[in-house]
């Protein structure tokens, strides 16, 4: 891969920051600003992959019917595939210091990148508010063993409980304190985030060792695929899925990676650290959910995959307190690296000129509980098949596209400037690209009827088969689709020029 770092001249700045399309936190990092090695990569990865989200997602596939190994590899499978759009996509970031709204402009043109920076966005505040009500849930616990309150509902308010909803919201106000604070005083809670969560992992590791009777009871139950179990024969259309929710899973930041890799000093500190931090990572970690989820079956008799649920088992209020208060901590730290700085970028993209990256976090916040998310990871079936895939089928054509124009059809050279300009090269028709946005439509085309039919708004009898079950393979249709039809597309527009 090329390392040559492309920059703005001191006269280009000066001349673009006029521009509409241009302010602070968009403008491109200057070889001076590049300080991220190798290591600052990998401690990124294996910050943001050392979360519950992660361990939820491990633990659902093994409510799924999958046994451990079986869920450590498909984990360990889709990162090692969703590392590879990951890499290419920070290619841009580190050569032009461009964040990811900005590297959107080559490709959809200069107004119509607002189109995929905003449906990263919106996935990000899903995020937000899955990790906010994790949060959020962890006070309410703490709440109910200090006061001795009865875990009951005393109350609906839209679908939980009047003191789950509060709790949510305390938890919420402190991410928007910190949102409005800056983003440099989450650098101390990132710091003890990794120790804090590990030191949770190893705890529930622990207990399920001892309550289990060792590992050999936790890793021996067999998975409900075998012959003679429950799910017998189903294995492989479990699986695809499955791996589609993994790939998923980081498709979000497999697009965005320009906003962290614009910090990096070369191509190489980005993709070896990335290589180190995240596939092991996930899969490590991952490990502590699937032996802690195999345990409370022998342990309870029932799969209990949230790991606050199995913290309240523990019969000692100081543990669970500590607990809950790392976990609190930790979800904190993750909630505002990995799921507002990006749309903040991608909000304040809309209108850099009246839209801050602070304006922009505040946006993300609201709509993060607008979306509901204690209904997005209600049950595990729902995580994976309804939310994660779900949003890998929007974002995988976004990603080939990125990737065909970037590599195949630019060859890696952008017009730095011209990203900054509302009539240079990437203005395309008044601003719009219409051929990636036929190839964005086109691609996430076919998997429209697999996901009505998984939200239950169409009857599965009314579609072709075929059609539901390209919806399990969303994000590598999608992307493969994206990525030849706007070749073609781009090619045949220039040849008839």
């Amino acid at each position: 891969m090329n390392s040559i770092i492309t920059e703005l001249s001191n006269f280009e700045q000066q001349e673009l920051k006029a521009s509409g399309l241009y302010n602070s936190d968009l403008a491109p990092v200057p070889a001076s600003g590049r300080k991220w090695h190798m290591l600052s990569f990998a401690a990124l990865w294996i910050s943001m992959s050392a979360c519950i989200p992660t361990y939820m997602l491990a633990s659902s596939l093994i409510g799924g019917g999958m046994n451990w190994w079986q869920a450590v590899l498909t984990i360990f499978l889709g990162n090692l595939i969703v590392l590879i759009p990951m890499i290419l996509n920070a290619h841009a970031g580190t050569r032009y210091g461009i964040p990811f709204p900005v590297y959107c402009r080559a490709a959809f043109g200069t107004k119509g990148a607002n189109i995929p920076a905003i449906l990263r966005a919106l996935v990000a505040c899903g995020w937000f508010g899955i990790q906010t009500w994790i949060g959020g849930e962890a006070i309410y616990k703490i709440c109910a063993v200090i006061f001795h309150i009865p875990v009951v509902p005393a109350a609906n308010w839209f679908g939980v409980t009047a003191g789950q909803f509060l709790c949510f919201m305390l938890f919420w106000g402190i991410n928007m304190f910190i949102i409005y604070r800056g983003i440099d005083t989450i650098r101390f809670l990132l710091n003890i985030k990794a120790p804090l969560l590990l030191a949770l992992g190893l705890l529930l590791l622990s207990w399920a060792y001892v309550q289990a009777g060792g590992f050999g009871p936790i890793l021996s139950q067999p998975s409900q695929f075998d012959i003679g179990q429950p799910q017998a024969g189903k294995f492989w259309s479990y699986f695809f899925p499955a791996l589609t929710g993994m790939v998923g899973f980081w498709a979000t930041l497999s697009l965005n990676i320009p906003d962290f890799s614009r910090y990096a000093k070369s191509q190489s500190d980005q993709v070896f650290g990335q290589a180190l931090g995240l596939p092991l990572t996930m899969a490590l970690y991952s490990f502590i959910g699937v032996a802690v989820t195999s345990a409370t079956t022998i342990i309870y008799g029932k799969t209990i995959w949230d790991p606050v649920d199995v913290l309240t088992h523990f019969s000692s209020p100081v543990v669970l307190v500590f607990a809950m208060l790392a976990l609190c901590i930790a979800t904190l730290a993750t909630n505002i690296a990995a799921n507002v700085v990006s749309p903040a970028n991608d909000f304040a993209h809309l209108a850099p000129k009246k839209i801050s990256f602070r304006t922009g976090g505040f946006i993300t916040g609201v709509i993060g509980i607008l979306m509901m998310p204690w209904k997005l990871i209600a049950d595990p079936t729902g995580y994976i098949f309804t939310w994660l895939i779900a949003y890998s089928a929007l974002l995988g054509p976004v990603g080939g596209i990125l990737i065909a124009d970037y590599f195949i059809y630019r060859h890696c050279k952008l017009s730095l400037p011209d990203l900054y300009k509302a009539s240079g090269a990437y203005r395309f028709t008044n601003g719009f690209s219409y051929i990636a946005l036929f190839s964005l439509v086109a691609a996430v085309a076919p998997s429209v009827p697999g996901f009505l039919v998984n939200v239950k708004l169409l009857n599965a009898d009314s579609v072709p088969a075929m059609l539901v079950g390209l919806y399990d393979y969303a994000w590598f249709i999608g992307f493969a689709l994206a990525f030849v039809l706007y070749l073609a597309l781009r090619r045949l527009s220039d040849k008839n020029k």
